[in-house]
């Protein structure tokens, strides 16, 4: 049994390792440095929010209504352009959000 929870550790650690690796690739492909600094800590304008260090979870949910549009103020804007393009095709996955969120929490 004890076996059985160390090999499911070892991969879950694998799979965020993964993540992060994907995350950081993503945040710089898809821009987000522009706007939130390279490190997520020094926003282009004060508006903007520094997310490194984030929850997660709210990460990915402002993601999520961001691109879906539940979330549309002038701060946003610029963002749903990174997500979906004009003609509505999405330039943002699920699994991208996700590997965003989990590399933007880890950071410090």
């Amino acid at each position: 049994m004890k076996l059985k929870l160390f090999f499911a550790a070892g991969i879950a650690a694998l799979a965020s390792s993964a993540a992060m690796a994907d995350g950081a690739a993503l945040y710089a492909e898809k821009t987000c440095i522009a706007c939130h600094g390279k490190e997520g800590k020094k926003p282009m304008i004060p508006a903007f929010p520094k997310i490194a260090g984030q929850n997660a979870a709210y990460i990915e949910l402002q993601m999520r209504d961001i691109k879906s549009g539940a979330r549309a103020n002038g701060s946003s804007a610029a963002m749903k352009g990174v997500m979906v393009n004009p003609e509505g095709v999405e330039l943002v996955t699920d699994k991208d959000i996700k590997d965003l969120a989990l590399y933007l929490s880890k950071l410090k």
